[in-house]
């Protein structure tokens, strides 16, 4: 999945255990102008560098997979929870043109020749 916004903060990176480390990244994504969100996503392990390089106000592309896992508390009621985890992020320079879409070469729906056609139109 993928996403453009703006950079609204790049947080610092947790050493979580000694053998995993994480990083968030919050973009301002303003489908809407007047109500934009503001969308929490992860960078894990070596990923959490990719973001070195961003501060607040970058316009950039996120590219993400959408992840969820259950968790049962000692009451035994399961709770759910989803993350959004960074595996590349791209700078978008300000006021560049969006990309054009690749479309597929026209193909020939003409008979083969020698073939006729009996349809009336």
């Amino acid at each position: 999945m993928e996403i453009k916004g703006k950079v609204h903060e790049v947080g610092a990176t947790q050493q979580i255990s000694e053998t995993f480390k994480k990083r968030d990244l919050i973009v301002e994504y303003a489908e809407n102008p007047t109500y934009p969100e503001y969308i929490r996503f992860e960078a894990l392990q070596d990923k959490t560098a990719l973001l070195d390089t961003f501060k607040a106000g970058d316009e950039v592309e996120v590219f993400f997979n959408l992840r969820g896992r259950p968790w049962t508390d000692k009451t035994g009621k399961t709770s759910y929870f989803n993350s959004l985890v960074i595996w590349r992020i791209n700078a978008v320079a300000a006021g560049a043109p969006a990309a054009t879409p690749a479309y597929a070469a026209p193909v020939d729906v003409s008979n083969a020749p020698g073939e006729d056609d009996d349809l009336p139109f």
